[in-house]
């Protein structure tokens, strides 16, 4: 089992412990007790707190899916895990890395700030590293001239609008996964927005060629014709990596969808 899905287990875990301690000292607290009731309930909760922001800050956090960019890999309501460490151990807040582990690698799933709004989480699916060149032409992805293997299969039926997309097993270093593109939906970029290392990407008709630079990275979503990623707002930097997602841990609207993304 994934050593950060164990430590999210004992969170949990911690929390009902505490609740239950929380309701122990309620029924049996003294009715001389020289500290006031927040105090001891504070004292209890403490350790919790601690424990919660360590486990968030550098090893694990959940996360959930808010829109349909990542179909069908990613649903709306998907509560994910995210793996934080993976990609080196970071400072809280200023997201500034202190010890290198490994480096995101193509076809990962990851989590990141917004380039636009920091403020912002995104997750999106790594395509290109530093020094790629990422051509998305015609809907057809290929990475340093080399397109991608994909293989067709059935329609995939949007069961909240009622249409269908097409939908494929795409192959990039090993990894598959599925991705849909809509039939309808036209090749050409729009909209662009003007980000840093604009100049690295060439936008045509057919959709447009990107060359990752140093220290970035090239995302997109698995939904192809209804996500907006790195066609659109650029390169991801280095220090807006929050981590690498791995595991559903709930769905309240399809409970076997738990447990069934790696």
């Amino acid at each position: 089992m994934n050593f950060a899905l164990i430590l999210f287990c004992l969170l949990i875990l911690s929390g009902a412990i505490w609740v239950a301690d929380i309701f122990f000292l309620r029924k049996h607290r003294p009715a001389d007790a020289k500290d006031p009731w927040w105090v001891e309930y504070g004292a209890s909760f403490f350790p919790v707190i601690l424990l919660v922001f360590v486990l968030r800050s550098f090893i694990v956090e959940p996360f959930k899916i808010p829109s349909a960019s990542m179909l069908p890999t990613l649903h709306v309501g998907d509560f994910i895990l995210v793996n934080k460490y993976t990609y080196g151990i970071r400072l809280p807040v200023i997201n500034k890395k202190i010890i290198a582990i490994n480096e995101p690698q193509r076809g990962d799933v990851m989590v990141f700030r917004y380039p636009e709004d920091p403020s912002l989480d995104y997750i999106k699916r790594v395509i290109g590293i530093p020094g790629d060149k990422v051509a998305y032409q015609n809907k057809r992805l290929s990475i340093n001239g080399k397109p991608l293997e994909t293989t067709r299969l059935d329609d995939y039926l949007h069961p909240e609008r009622l249409y269908y997309s097409k939908q494929f097993i795409e192959k990039i270093d090993g990894i598959e996964h599925s991705m849909l593109n809509d039939a309808d939906a036209p090749s050409f970029i729009s909209n662009v927005a003007q980000f840093p290392h604009r100049n690295n990407c060439l936008y045509n008709d057919a959709g447009v060629i990107c060359t990752v630079p140093e220290g970035h990275y090239f995302m997109m979503g698995d939904n192809r014709d209804n996500s907006r990623d790195g066609r659109f707002w650029g390169f991801v930097p280095e220090e807006n990596i929050v981590g690498k997602a791995f595991f559903i841990w709930l769905n309240f609207s399809n409970l076997k969808r738990i447990g069934s993304f790696q």
